[in-house]
């Protein structure tokens, strides 16, 4: 069955995302929450979309807060015997219906409290990050986050995503911030994210020719380095969701051992970065190229040393503005090749959406 597109609501929900945005950094202005204080280690749990930005989120509280963190998938979590129990280890569980099956099962398991050496039981704080006040998940958690992303009623979470994103960077200026840490620098990109995000769909008539170009693939693999790489697997995500597209996410250097093999069949290969690009990562590139020479494109910052068919990008001050500006042409992407595919695109078949 065909489907006409007019405006859609993933498409609706893409372009309120200036706004959503700006409206978080007016609520939390200045990481005027409240956040325990005496945090030595942090585990985020998720599923979905959701374990990607808990992806995201591990790689950020390490970067701008030295704290190290994990990231687990809820029903990975709740097959575990033994899940980190260390004192002073603050839980994060992100869920946008705040309904999530496996993320509650794991938040009551944290619940019931660990046991030490001699007997002694103790609580770990838990942080929830969800888009419904009235949700189960926040009722259950000590520390409280709010998405504000409004209703989203295409299944693709998109303004929901990158609210998550942002409430995470909040938490991680929130925590160094109790560590002495100067955020000043990081506040102030905030202020430019929405104008960010408007430039980026400035871009629209060359995502729909990426889209074009990445639609007519059989053999599609998306790969990063670093924090690009929950990006790299929040674009497969996607795109899998709206378009059904066999298309994988991996770690480019994990890429090189043996997973490279697929790329004897006629395939593309996308390349997402938020910085400039490594030299180990040019040259596994270039060998990718020499050896395979797959239709090569390149999501973000670009380097004039990488042969590539395609690369599309907005110029970015920072890492922090870049990854919101790849995320939002990753939305992008996947919309315009279901629409090109002609997919139903806010109801996928055999998906749905928990709570709108």
């Amino acid at each position: 069955m065909l489907f006409t597109h007019k405006k859609c609501s993933m498409e609706s929900e893409i372009l309120e995302q200036p706004e959503v945005i700006d409206g978080l950094i007016h609520k939390y202005n200045n990481t005027e929450f409240d956040l325990p204080e005496n945090i030595e280690k942090i585990v985020i749990v998720a599923s979905g979309s959701s374990y990607h930005c808990a992806r995201f989120s591990a790689d950020l509280l390490g970067e701008i807060a030295g704290i190290e963190a994990r990231a687990i998938y809820s029903s990975e979590f709740n097959l575990k015997k033994v899940v980190p129990h260390d004192r002073n280890t603050l839980y994060i569980f992100i869920t946008q219906s705040g309904e999530t099956t496996d993320t509650l099962t794991a938040l009551r398991r944290v619940n019931e409290g660990f046991t030490d050496n001699s007997g002694e039981k103790y609580f770990l704080d838990t942080l929830c990050i969800t888009n419904r006040q009235e949700s189960t998940i926040w009722g259950m958690t000590k520390y409280k986050i709010d998405c504000s992303a409004g209703v989203e009623n295409a299944i693709a979470a998109t303004k929901s995503f990158t609210a998550q994103m942002l409430c995470v960077l909040i938490v991680a200026l929130k925590l160094s911030k109790h560590k002495g840490g100067n955020i000043d620098e990081y506040l102030n990109s905030l202020d430019k994210l929405p104008t960010v995000i408007k430039e980026t769909f400035s871009l629209r008539k060359k995502i729909k020719h990426l889209a074009r170009l990445v639609s007519k693939q059989h053999c599609v693999v998306i790969t990063a380095d670093g924090i690009s790489y929950s990006i790299a697997k929040e674009a497969a995500l996607k795109i899998k969701e709206t378009s059904y597209m066999n298309i994988n996410a991996t770690y480019l250097g994990e890429f090189m051992h043996g997973h490279v093999a697929v790329l004897n069949n006629k395939s593309a290969l996308i390349y997402i970065s938020v910085d400039d690009i490594s030299y180990t990562a040019v040259s596994n590139l270039e060998k990718i190229k020499k050896d395979y020479n797959p239709t090569m494109f390149i999501i973000g910052k670009h380097n004039n040393k990488i042969t590539s068919n395609f690369n599309i990008s907005i110029n970015c001050e920072n890492e922090i503005l870049q990854m919101f500006s790849n995320v939002v042409i990753i939305q992008l992407l996947a919309f315009e090749i279901a629409k090109k595919l002609h997919k139903n695109i806010d109801k996928p078949k055999g998906l749905k959406k928990v709570v709108k």
